[in-house]
């Protein structure tokens, strides 16, 4: 292997090793999951889903970090996060149009407060309503949010990065923060 492939590597291997946590809160499970493989040449994908005390699903999502050493175009550097979160939601605050600006906000000051460090910042929210019928009638009505979103970090330590994402995940399961000084321990699958 030459140097400047052990270098790639090793900027990886940090990269890899930054989102790593050791520490989460007991709502979150998270879980590494296959990564997409044809995007770039590294690639990693992390799956949490935030439960309740009595096992219920309030929010799940995804986290995967791509790296090209040669860099992409569209990135502007050779690191891509890309993320996901959906969370169930009551049906009254999903009506107005507002409120995506709202969990758009969620996103930019998770990362903000988190000094997630970052350029070409893109993304949706997206709001579901389903309804039932014939048979189904019984069913409640279901409304659902949606976060995708994708940035370039600044560098490739992306604990800050991996920090704002679960503070995001946190915000949409509606949890409450940790207070000064508690030390998390998580749930294992």
């Amino acid at each position: 292997m030459t140097d400047s492939q052990d270098q790639v590597n090793d900027r990886w291997q940090d990269a890899v090793k930054s989102v790593r946590l050791n520490h989460v809160r007991p709502e979150l499970v998270i879980e590494e999951v296959p990564a997409p493989n044809r995007l770039a040449p590294f690639a990693l994908a992390l799956a949490v889903d935030a439960v309740s005390a009595d096992d219920e699903d309030l929010a799940s999502g995804r986290f995967v970090v791509l790296h090209d050493p040669e860099g992409q175009p569209t990135w502007d550097g050779d690191f891509r996060i890309v993320t996901f979160v959906k969370a169930g939601l009551e049906s009254d605050v999903l009506t107005g149009d507002m409120f995506d600006e709202v969990a758009w906000t969620w996103l930019v000051e998770s990362l903000s407060d988190h000094d997630a460090v970052m350029h070409n910042l893109s993304g949706t929210v997206t709001r579901t309503v389903s309804r039932s019928f014939a048979d189904l009638r019984d069913r409640e009505i279901q409304t659902d949010l949606e976060i995708r979103a994708s940035w370039t970090p600044e560098t490739n330590d992306l604990s800050h990065h991996i920090q704002a994402w679960l503070g995001l995940i946190e915000i949409c399961a509606d949890l409450q923060p940790l207070p000064a000084g508690v030390t998390a321990i998580a749930k294992s699958r």
